[in-house]
Parts: structure tokens; C-alpha cells; sequence
């Protein structure tokens, strides 16, 4: 949710962690600002809104100072405004925190009994108070922070740095994601690595509960325990290229137009040329002997997941529940030992997400997840880490990542059916074979472009918008509606096509545009009726099907023609309608399309 940078270099830092968080604000953000040491005396520019209103800030009150702390903000505790904006800071120490402290109130009122002057709203204050309260005290920074971890309660990821101490910066994390980026007599933190891209390639991702002493040249880490440790050092793919937006208005309409090569690198990643089947890493375990499938995400990675229901059901025979993660867990299920839980993140840092697959770790349960970030927590705690190779997605509203999603988890459908012998080598070479053409396909949805933007002209004053669609088709009705709602800022209602005479009916009238995805299916024809009652009630049927759906239809409905494809693989081809088609009514309508009001592109608190 928030973001972090931090560095300790050799020159004035200031610009380089506006940059840093510049490369952030995907994530989603209410504020911005900076704090360093000039004189060994902490420095602050805090700003409530966009980045921009920081920079503005920096123009007219410059910043020295080579080392520092920059944050964006997503509120949780107290409104946006300066006062509440990161860093938090005393005259001892200055903080930055991405995520909850549970027990802030209890830690507030401790500390103003012993005469601590709190300024702001939030529960960060209650750490930066804290630890200048054992500064004050006599304790070094090293052990100030240590009496403070052992204090604080929730998730969280801080970069601390001390007034006096040029030389010094202290990561933590518990729960958040916190990297940190080695550089040539400088050393770099950040929440995630794509932050510290055009900084440095070679980064270390603290564990859970680790906190870490930074200087310019060297970094000592300790775990939850206080004992040393040390962790690996990589080297990320990510660049400084990798978030340009090209000729692209928008970062959501650059990822949408990456999907043919992003889908085709996923799909490479696990498909076999000789075989011209698919197939997973190495597992610890027998997917033969799986007879039961939990799937458990949140928001657009939960409608994936509802996809992979139906593809796992119907080809391997397994049993499957999709479950919300931030439901899952409180209902306490039981859950046979044995089985497979399958957890889908972009960000692989979802904190229901995680807290979940722990649950499931607790109750015997073999764990896969699929994840867009391999080096993320949950790929770190699983006992498989499937990839999607997306790449970096920028846009908050998730496009790439769920088309990947959709592709990753196909080819798992048909490695499990294969495992268990519920289809035959026919059937399985017929159906790798539509998923291999799959990039080509979605090019060719792409070309509709134009299209969908002057359909989207016809229903950006709507007030109200319906989807529906059969089987597979649901999920991506939902998700429609999702995409819609996140950008658009329209009320939009995803139904399965088949619970629409049990209530939504009554919405409809002639102000109502009604989106409709129904490939050519055996479900087409109930699918095709329910349109038919839609338009009979004065209804704005807008129509996605394949040349034989929308001839059968007539010229009842706004119609958008797909390619014609498998069954299989249509979720992913009509993806890519309804995406486009809220990202042009968010243009029409003149919305933040890249970062959508009160939205966070990685929810990593509860």
C-alpha cells in the first residue's frame, strides 16, 4: 500500500527519493514526504495530495543532505493532510511505516503520561515517540529500536533514520514487504524493488520479522530473534525502461497492449516444445493423489480463481471451493489434510492473502502460489511458486496480471487432469494446443479498440451498469463490473446470467446499459434468452460474442465480434473487451485512470 525509499549515498538525496517514489505510485497514495539530516538535525517536507504538490514544496524549500527517508501515504489512521503525512518525526528520530500498529492507542497513552507530545492522528507517531523515548533515555539507535520491536503489535515495514547519525538508517519489517539495494558505497530500501530499479540490481528481501543496521558500505541483519542472519543477495530484472508508458496515454492502456507478449512469456515458462504439452516445476508432492482444490485470493486474483473452479472441475474431476481471502480464515474450516491450497497475488505480499496460506500451512494442506513477484513472501513460503510473467503493472486497476493469472492457471488445470487421468492425450493436445494460439488471439481483440472507445462513449453518463454472462463467463462479468467501478467510478454489477429474473430484473429500464459476454458455448443459447428478456424490458444490450453468436442475435443489441475460439481459453480472450471498454469510459469521463480515488495497487494490511 504505502511506499518506501530510503537511501544513504554520497550526494544530495532529495531528488533521488522523489524519484524513488515517483516509481511507487502505483501502489496508491493520499500524501508525500521526505525527511534527511542536515547538521546531524532532522529536515521534513510533507505534502497532502499527488507527488507533484512535494515537488512544488522542494522548489521553494530545497532539501540538503545524503541521507534520507521518502514516503506516499495511503491513510488508515487519521485523514490526509500534512499533519498526518510520513515521515513522523521528533527531534531524536525520523520514521517512515507502511502498515498497522495494532496497539498504538495503549503505546499513545503510555507515552503521553510520561510527557511525549503527540502532533498527529496516526498509529506511526506511537514508533517514532517510542524510540525517542529510549534515546532520551541513554539507549544507542541499535538498541532503542530493539526495545521498540519488542513492544509494537500488527504488520509493518519502517526505515528509521537518528538525528546525529549521517551514517546510519534501520529497516524493520513484520508482515510488509522491505528490500534493500546495494550500491557502490551507498545503500538503498525500498518497499518493493521496482522502486530502486534505476538505483541499483543487486537487492535482498528482508524475512518476515527481520530488521536490518544500513551505513553507506555494509548492512547487518538480525530475524525476530536477535540473532544474525544473512540474506541472499539477487539481481532483479527490473530497469528504469521497464514503467515508461511509451506512446501510451495511460500505464492501464500500455499493460492492456503488453497482454499477447506477457500471456506468451507465461505460457512459455511451462510449456514443453517436444511434448507440445504443459507442465509445473519439480513438486514436493503427487498431484495425483489431490482430491480436493482450495483457491483462495482477493479482488481481481478471487475472479481468476473463480475461472480455475470451473477449468479444474470440469477437466480434472478435483473438487474445488474459491474462497475470499479476507473471509477464509475467520470461518476457521476444516480442512482434510492433504490437500491443495492454492493462494493467487500480483504482489505475492496480499496480507488476507498470506495470513490465509499460513492458516492452510497449520491445517496440513500443500500449498502452491501464483504470484507476479518471485521473490515475494508468499512465493518464499510456499512449497511451490508458480510465476505469472507479467512484469511490473503499474496501473492499480490489474489488467496483465489477471490475464496472466487466467493463462498460468489453464496450464495448471491441465497438468492436474493429466496427473489424475481425467482426460485423455487427444484432449489435452487439442486444448495445450488453442492455449499456445492464445496471444495471437487476444492481438487480434486488441485491433477493437476504436470500437469499444465509441461504445464507451454511449455509456459513460450511466449511473447504473449491469454484466452478465454463463459459466466461465461469470467471473469475467464480475470482473467487468470491477473494472468499471475501480476507474469509472459508475456503480456497475457483475450477475451470473441465470440469477437474473431472482432480483436484478427490476433494475432494468432504457437508462441501464446491460454488458453481455457469451462466447459461443453450450451455455449460449440460455445466455441468449436472458438478452432477449433484458431487451423486451427496454434494456441497452451491449453484446460481446464470436461471429456466430452475434449473427444469431440479430440486431437486438450493440455487438462487438471476437475472434471464435475454444470454450477453454474464451475467459481470457473477453478479458480484454471489458477491460478496454472501462478504461475508455474512465477516459471520457476525465477520472484518474492509472490511480483511481482511495485505491492501493498492493493491500498489505488488513
Amino acid at each position: 500500500m504505502c511506499g518506501i525509499v530510503g537511501i544513504i549515498g554520497k550526494s544530495k538525496v532529495a531528488p533521488l527519493l522523489v524519484e524513488g517514489l515517483r516509481r511507487l505510485e502505483y501502489r496508491g497514495y493520499d500524501s508525500a514526504g521526505l525527511a534527511t539530516l542536515v547538521n546531524g538535525h532532522i529536515d521534513r517536507r510533507r505534502a497532502r495530495g499527488k507527488l507533484i504538490n512535494l515537488e512544488k514544496l522542494l522548489v521553494e524549500q530545497p532539501m540538503e543532505g545524503v541521507i534520507g527517508l521518502g514516503h506516499t501515504r495511503w491513510a488508515t489512521h487519521g485523514i490526509p493532510n500534512e499533519t498526518n503525512a510520513h515521515p513522523h518525526a521528533t527531534k531524536y528520530a525520523a520514521v517512515v511505516h507502511n502498515g498497522i500498529i495494532e496497539n498504538y492507542l495503549d503505546l499513545r497513552a503510555e507515552l503521553t503520561a510520561a510527557g511525549h507530545v503527540f502532533e498527529s492522528e496516526t498509529d506511526t507517531e506511537a514508533v517514532v515517540q517510542l524510540i525517542s523515548h529510549y534515546l532520551a533515555e541513554g539507549a544507542s539507535p541499535e538498541e532503542a529500536t530493539a526495545k521498540m520491536l519488542k513492544r509494537v503489535e500488527g504488520a509493518f515495514a519502517l526505515g528509521i533514520i537518528f538525528a546525529g547519525r549521517s551514517d546510519l538508517m534501520i529497516a524493520a519489517r513484520r508482515g510488509s514487504p522491505l528490500a534493500i539495494g546495494y550500491g557502490d558505497g551507498e545503500m538503498y530500501l525500498g518497499s518493493d524493488a521496482l522502486a530502486l530499479a534505476p538505483l541499483t540490481q543487486k537487492i535482498s528481501y528482508l524475512a518476515d520479522g527481520d530488521w536490518a543496521v544500513l551505513t553507506c558500505d555494509s548492512v547487518s541483519i538480525r530475524d525476530a530473534h536477535g540473532n544474525p542472519v544473512v540474506r541472499e543477495v539477487k539481481q532483479t530484472a527490473f530497469s528504469g525502461a521497464m514503467i515508461g508508458k511509451g506512446e501510451h496515454r495511460h500505464f492501464m492502456h500500455k499493460e492492456i497492449y503488453e497482454q499477447p507478449q506477457v500471456i506468451g512469456d507465461t505460457l512459455n515458462t511451462m510449456f514443453n516444445p517436444v511434448s507440445r504439452t504443459f507442465s509445473l516445476p519439480d513438486l514436493p508432492f503427487a498431484l495425483s493423489g489431490i482430491d480436493r482444490v482450495t483457491i483462495i485470493a482477493c479482488g481481481t486474483s478471487y475472479y481468476a480463481g473463480m475461472v480455475a473452479k470451473y477449468w479444474i472441475e470440469q477437466l480434472a474431476r478435483v473438487s474445488v471451493e474459491v474462497d475470499i481471502a479476507s473471509e477464509f480464515r475467520y470461518r476457521a474450516p476444516a480442512m482434510p489434510k492433504g490437500g491443495l491450497a492454492l493462494f493467487i497475488s500480483q504482489s505475492g505480499e496480499t496480507a488476507d492473502t498470506l495470513a490465509a496460506l499460513r492458516y492452510c500451512q497449520a491445517q496440513g494442506q500443500h500449498i502452491i502460489s501464483l504470484v507476479n513477484v518471485p521473490e515475494s513472501t508468499m512465493a518464499r513460503e510456499s512449497e511451490v511458486a508458480l510465476q505469472t510473467v507479467a512484469g511490473p503493472e503499474i496501473g492499480v486497476a490489474s489488467t496483465k496480471a489477471f490475464t496472466t493469472q487466467l493463462t498460468a492457471l489453464a496450464c495448471l488445470s491441465l497438468v492436474l487432469a493429466r496427473a489424475r487421468g481425467a482426460i485423455d492425450h487427444a484432449t489435452e493436445e487439442r486444448l495445450s494446443k488453442v492455449l499456445i494460439e492464445v496471444p495471437a488471439r487476444v492481438a487480434e481483440v486488441l485491433a477493437h479498440d476504436e470500437r469499444l472507445r465509441e461504445i464507451a462513449e454511449d455509456i459513460m453518463d450511466a449511473r447504473d451498469v449491469l454484466y452478465l454472462g454463463r459459466g466461465t463467463s461469470y467471473p469475467i462479468a464480475l470482473e467487468g463490473a470491477l473494472k468499471l467501478k475501480e476507474i469509472s467510478y459508475i456503480h456497475a454489477e457483475g450477475y451470473a446470467a441465470g440469477e437474473m429474473k431472482h432480483g436484478p430484473i427490476a433494475l432494468i429500464d432504457e437508462t441501464v446499459p446491460v454488458i453481455v459476454i457469451a462466447p459461443s458455448d453450450e451455455l449460449y443459447d440460455k445466455t441468449a434468452s436472458n438478452v432477449q428478456e433484458v431487451v423486451a424490458r427496454g434494456g441497452r444490450v451491449i453484446f460481446l460474442s464470436d461471429e456466430k453468436g452475434v449473427a444469431r442475435l440479430g440486431a437486438r443489441a450493440v455487438s462487438l465480434v471476437l475472434p471464435n475460439v475454444d470454450p477453454f481459453v474464451a475467459p481470457i480472450l473477453y478479458a480484454i473487451p471489458v477491460q478496454l471498454l472501462a478504461y475508455h469510459v474512465a477516459v471520457a469521463k476525465g477520472t484518474d485512470v492509472d490511480q483511481p480515488r482511495n485505491l492501493a495497487k498492493s493491500v498489505t494490511v488488513e
